[in-house]
Parts: C-alpha cells; structure tokens; sequence
C-alpha cells in the first residue's frame, strides 16, 4: 500500500468540523431514527462522527498505532448503545465513510486522493470490528446487571420481602403477569452448582422452556439450588413440568399457585419445605407438589404442613361423625382389608365400603391408594395429637 502523504492528512485533520457537519446533515436527512433522537442523543453522535475521523487521520498516520475503538467511543456514554441499535450504528459509519469518500477529491486534490480513499477502506473495517466490541462489550454488561438485579428479586420473593419496587424491578426484567404465581425449587444441575457461567445457562434454558409455555420467568442458582418463579399459570403440576428436565437431581417441588408476585413468598415457603423433606418419598413424581408432601413435612417438623393436615384432613373426618373416622381408623389398622374391617366394626362389607367413600369424598383422599392411605395415617396420628394437648 502507498505511503499516505502527510500534507493530505493535515487537510483532512483541518477539514474535521467541515466533514462531521456534512455527516450529521445526511444522517438527518436519510435516517429517519436519527431524526427521532433527542438533541443530546444527536449531539453525542456528532461528537462520535468527529471522534472518527480525527482517529482516521492519527490511524492513517501509523496504522500500528493500536485499537481505534477508544479513540472513537470513549466519550460516549455507556446508555447511548440502549438509544441506538448495532444496525443503526453500522448504517451511521457507513455513511459517514461515504461522506468522507465523497468529499476526499476535493479537500485532498486528485493526486493523494487515491491512497486516502486506500486508508478510508481499511479504517472502515477497523470502525466496524470495534463497533462490534463495543455493543458486545455493553451487552455483556447489561447481562450481568439484569442477572444480578434477577438474583436480587428472586431473593426478595423467598426473603417474603417483595414490594412494590420489586416488582418493578421484576417489570424491568421482562416480568408482566398480574396473577396467577408459582415457585418451583430443585437442585442445580451439577454443572451448575458453585459456578456462575453454568448457572447462567441452566437459567437460560428454564427462560426458553418458559417463554416457550407463554409463562414469565425469575431464576437464580443460589448455592447448589436452582429456584424459579412463574408468572401467568394455569396449572402448576404443568408449567413445573415443562422445566423439570433443566434441574439437576433429586426432586422437584412446586409451591401452591398464589395470587401474584407479591403473595409469591407463600408459594416459596412451601415450596422450600417440601425440597427439604423431599427424600422421605423416594418415589416422588416429578415435579412433585409440596402439597402433596405434607406427611413427610409434617414428620420433619414443618408446623404448617401439621396444621394443614389436621384442617383438611382429620378436622373433616370428626365432623362427619365417629362411625366415619373410626371406620378410617379400622380399615388402616387392618392393612387395607374390607373384609377385615368389617368384622372388626361388626358392619356389612358394603358398610365399609360406603364409609370409605365417604372418606373420599371429605378429604380428597382414597383409603384404597397406598400413598393417600400413608397420609391419611400420618393425619389421624397428628389429630390425636393435637386433640390431647387441647384437652389438658
């Protein structure tokens, strides 16, 4: 390549003004976005296209000389690369490398004009490489700030601390469910745990698998758990279904649909208690409801799941009569046999069987179904309980 004659650089460098003025003006004549700016937003601009070509004409002097992108963006404020997209950007050097282009024969002279247009060309792929770096640069940032303002608003929901800012917070995420909210907790997947790129991509995966169900989605790997927060649910057995398969092993527990993201702490809780006693059913579906693990909360001391048993459970069976809950009592007692039960009561089989349906009927659970009979036992147990220590 020529060697770039100097006197043709200094009258580009004395043409700076002359040339970014013409750029702005074709940039508010041709680009419609760059019309809708505001006037700071035009100004910074007109700075950067200044910045440009003052750095085109030291680059052009001693291409060596390093990376252009601080030269050229350096002043820019960081919120500038949210006001204006890559593509936008890109079609601004553009046509500032075109107007540069059209105006080198005239301030040049045609005799240095064919190496500056030489000089033009590569400094155009530089801008172009360097202005790739910079919305990289400042996408890496904002990713780490939204996963950092994300984490925080997990752990207000799970703190029971949500407000009225953390919803807004969650607004800025891309949350927009009103209603109908779930927490699903499990273990991160074992890539996950204890490294923060991993995490990132678990709560990635559980992002597109949500979005992909029409839900919002919270996420945040805190310690070896991978915690979610589900917006605009219709069934929580489902949308905790649809992300299952992005946590690690173990089991996976969904809190009770709750109201809205404020109210979602008393999903969380559940949700917490149930992941804690989980192992005591190996067998558990998953996802499984914390609901669904009341006896095994109740037993790892979990006051609410004791309480809720008594409620829903036991609490019914009284009110019915004592012929319904000693029947209960005698069909567990006789490992599941009518028959047994009959001859116990000195009732007729089908006697039982009318009681046990009754049963059903009260509780939601069938005597019959070896997981409802457990829960049923454990709620008899903790009835007794609770009966005697009111009576003293």
């Amino acid at each position: 390549m020529a060697q770039r004659p100097r006197s043709a650089l200094q009258r580009l460098e004395k043409s700076v003004g002359q040339i970014a003025s013409a750029a702005t003006a074709q940039m508010e004549r041709d680009l419609p976005w760059f019309r809708q700016l505001s006037a700071e937003d035009r100004s910074w601009i007109g700075l950067i296209v200044q910045a440009g070509i003052r750095s085109f004409v030291s680059w052009a002097g001693d291409p060596k000389r390093g990376s252009i992108t601080a030269d050229i963006f350096g002043t820019a404020p960081q919120k500038l690369t949210r006001v204006i997209t890559l593509q936008q950007t890109v079609e601004m050097v553009r046509m500032s490398i075109d107007v540069i282009e059209g105006m080198i024969d005239d301030l040049v002279g045609p005799d240095d004009a064919p190496v500056v247009h030489e000089a033009v060309m590569l400094f155009g792929r530089e801008v172009a490489f360097g202005t790739a770096e910079v919305y990289a640069r400042a996408a890496e940032m904002r990713g780490a700030w939204d996963a950092r303002l994300e984490a925080l608003v997990v752990d207000s929901v799970l703190r029971g601390e949500a407000d009225d800012a953390v919803r807004s917070r969650a607004a800025a995420l891309g949350w927009e469910s009103e209603s109908r909210v779930v927490v699903v907790l499990g273990r991160a997947p074992s890539r996950t745990a204890g490294h923060t790129g991993g995490g990132e991509l678990a709560v990635d995966e559980v992002r597109r698998s949500a979005r992909s169900q029409g839900l919002d989605a919270l996420c945040a790997v805190q310690g070896d758990r991978l915690v979610v927060v589900l917006g605009g649910v219709d069934d929580p057995d489902k949308a905790a279904g649809s992300i299952a398969g992005h946590f690690g092993d173990g089991a996976v527990v969904v809190g009770p649909l709750v109201a809205d993201l404020l109210s979602a702490n008393v999903s969380a809780r559940a949700a917490v208690a149930g992941l804690r006693a989980a192992n005591g059913w190996p067998a558990a579906p998953r996802p499984v409801s914390s609901d669904d693990l009341f006896p095994e909360r109740a037993l790892a001391g979990d006051g609410h799941a004791r309480r809720q048993l008594v409620q829903d459970v036991y609490a019914p069976l009284v009110t019915a009569g004592p012929t319904i809950l000693d029947t209960t009592a005698a069909f567990l007692e006789s490992g599941g046999s009518i028959e047994a039960t009959a001859r116990a009561l000195f009732v007729h089989p089908n006697t039982v069987r009318y009681r046990l349906r009754r049963v059903a009927e009260l509780t939601g659970l069938s005597p019959n179904d070896q997981r409802h009979a457990y829960t049923l036992r454990i709620a008899l147990t903790l009835g007794r309980l609770m009966s005697a220590d009111t009576s003293r």
